[in-house]
């Protein structure tokens, strides 16, 4: 699993840190924002959803209490740069598939990167830490956790090894704040082959009914909400933006993979826009150590 899952990931998201760079915000954010309205700005929006999630961990103008924390799938560094910059967050951890997003992390800041934030090239499932954490986010990286082919009981114990691995990992007081793409008015089989084929290999999507059971007796639901036309608004304005640079992105990477990714930012806002797919945020927490996770 941990092999496909890290090969899915490269072919995604390894196609090139400048591609990227012409089409997302300056933080490089590539997971859904979180509009004002219709006229926001997406560096704006991009912001707005990651003070959402400091705050779903107790990170705020008032309440920085939150001293370590774990980003799972931390992409280019938004978060952590966040976490190191803005709250002095003094450990700071990044766990990512993606070779490319690894080394633009470890560069200057200058460059991008993130000085302060340890990063690892590593699943979940092979990581182990030495402290637990006032607070783990994952934003965009559930979608990845679960293979095309797994029956819905199998997709249910991957999710509830990842549950019991957070609430392993977390403080008594931490919470986990996550943040995903699941199926709703649509099934796995009525699902996109371009999608799920050329896009995104090797994962499949969660149901909210799947979540729900896989977190059941080991992390408590705090909160959730699903934002699915705040994606449509986002995957509208990455396809806005490349559009627009699609000279330069063509240089880069060839007619071939724009043309792969403007299909997929239109299927994907109007997928979103019908309500066939939806955005969860989620945040849990772990139940109080009277009466701890149910085994």
């Amino acid at each position: 699993m941990t092999t496909t899952a890290a090969a899915a990931i490269r072919y995604h998201y390894d196609v090139g840190n400048a591609f990227y760079r012409l089409w997302l915000d300056p933080s490089l954010s590539y997971s859904c924002a979180m509009p004002a309205g219709p006229d926001d700005t997406l560096e704006a929006a991009q912001n707005r959803k990651i003070d959402y999630h400091l705050r779903a961990i107790g990170l705020g103008p008032n309440a920085d209490r939150a001293r370590a924390v774990l980003d799972i799938g931390c992409g280019w560094g938004a978060v952590l740069r966040r976490l190191v910059s803005d709250h002095g967050v003094a450990r700071a951890v990044g766990l990512t598939l993606s070779d490319e997003q690894a080394a633009n992390l470890r560069t200057g800041a200058d460059a991008g990167g993130v000085p302060g934030a340890e990063v690892h090239v590593r699943d979940w499932r092979d990581y182990t830490p030495a402290e637990p954490f006032d607070g783990i986010i994952s934003i965009g990286a559930f979608e990845h956790f679960a293979l095309p082919e797994d029956t819905p009981a199998e997709k249910i114990a991957r999710y509830r090894e990842f549950f019991t691995r957070t609430r392993e990992w977390l403080r008594a007081d931490g919470a986990l704040s996550l943040q995903t793409i699941a199926y709703a008015n649509m099934s796995r089989e009525q699902a996109s082959a371009f999608i799920q084929q050329e896009i995104f290999p090797a994962a499949d999507l969660p149901t909210l009914a799947e979540i729900a059971a896989a977190a059941e007796g080991v992390l408590e639901t705090r909160l959730v909400r699903n934002d699915r036309l705040d994606y449509a608004w986002t995957c509208e304005q990455w396809a806005t933006r490349l559009r627009a640079r699609r000279a330069e992105a063509t240089e880069l990477v060839g007619p071939e993979v724009v043309a792969r990714f403007e299909r997929y930012l239109r299927m994907s806002a109007l997928g979103f826009r019908m309500g066939k797919i939806c955005l969860y945020r989620l945040v849990f927490r772990p139940y109080p150590a009277a009466f701890g996770p149910r085994r």
